[in-house]
């Protein structure tokens, strides 16, 4: 079976676009892999660029638990139709998307601060500095 988003969408939309004919509501919803991650490190902290256009600072949802943190967006539909008006198609669509990743050292949450600017979610994750191993004296 085909998905929708595949390599033959380009291939029919180019060679006989008039033949290939998206559905009315039917693009799929943005994957894990679409939300871009940048995370920089130095000695007190992680710092975590996301790229997640098109949703409102308040659809963004992060949470943090010992080293995991996890970025979860809420997609929302947006038809807009009027008596004078009839939409033939809209590209627009609601859902989640969400990303885990596991840094290698605890966070310190009371500490994390996020910003979100332009489509781009920016997280300061203060590393927990109790969280160390420590070596024990063995008697």
């Amino acid at each position: 079976m085909i998905n929708r988003g595949s390599f033959l969408d380009d291939f029919f939309r180019d060679v006989a676009p008039g033949f290939y004919v998206k559905p009315l509501h039917g693009d799929p919803l943005p994957t894990a892999a679409q939300i871009k991650v940048d995370v920089k490190e130095d000695d007190r902290a992680y710092t975590v660029h996301a790229e997640i256009p098109g949703v409102a600072k308040e659809d963004i949802h992060v949470s943090l638990d010992g080293n995991l943190v996890t970025l979860r967006a809420e997609v929302k539909q947006q038809d807009l139709q009027t008596k004078e008006e009839k939409v033939l198609r809209s590209e627009r669509y609601f859902g989640a998307v969400s990303r885990s990743f596991q840094l290698p050292m605890d966070i310190d949450q009371a500490e994390s601060k996020a910003k979100y600017d332009n489509g781009v979610l920016t997280l300061s994750l203060p590393k927990k500095t109790g969280g160390r191993a420590q070596r024990l004296a063995i008697d």
